[in-house]
């Protein structure tokens, strides 16, 4: 034989309206940041992707063309006759390689996290969905049921007002609006 249920002890339903009323305002403000942290990985990637990839392959485009250009004017001056090679000119060579292996090194980083970035942020952005799921479906649901207890119970509580109006003789005191006196269990 099955042991009877515990009898529940709701004091209140104003509470229980005030927490479902407190889970709906939660989720109506929790919604909007997950979305907005949703937009700001996709704002990531994309930077990542094709704003900074693109500035640091024309980087590297023109910093050749520099460097070209740097390294023409130095072998120029060493075949010149005329003239010796300045300091300045092979300080200039210098500065356009560095500036060129500094691009490089760049646009390598770039195309490492433009791949890496869905494997790093991936299980990141999976737990985010979930939350975002629970937030959109399962708290939706959740303050539903609040709603169908809080009928539920206030449909007992006039049942068990209206019986005690009847029954005079009854052991029950009458509960008042809002509150819930339950029958005294007898355990069997």
């Amino acid at each position: 034989m099955k042991k009877p249920a515990a009898n529940a002890h709701v004091r209140s339903l104003e509470a229980i309206d005030a927490f479902r009323a407190t889970l709906i305002i939660y989720g109506s403000k929790a919604r909007p940041l997950l979305e907005d942290a949703w937009e700001e990985v996709a704002r990531t990637r994309e930077w990542i992707q094709t704003d900074r990839r693109r500035y640091w392959e024309n980087e590297v485009r023109k910093r050749k063309r520099a460097l070209d250009d740097a390294e023409q004017a130095l072998f120029s001056a060493r075949f010149s006759t005329l003239r010796p090679v300045r300091a300045a000119e092979q300080q200039a060579a210098h500065r356009a390689k560095r500036a060129l292996v500094e691009a490089e090194e760049k646009l390598a980083k770039v195309r490492h996290w433009s791949v890496e970035f869905d494997n790093t942020a991936g299980p990141l952005l999976k737990h985010l969905e979930e939350l975002r799921t629970h937030l959109t479906t399962d708290l939706t649901k959740a303050a539903g049921h609040l709603g169908n207890v809080i009928r539920a119970l206030e449909a007992y509580a006039e049942v068990a007002s209206v019986a005690s109006r009847t029954e005079p003789d009854s052991l029950t005191p009458a509960a008042s609006p809002g509150e819930i006196k339950p029958e005294p269990s007898v355990d069997t």
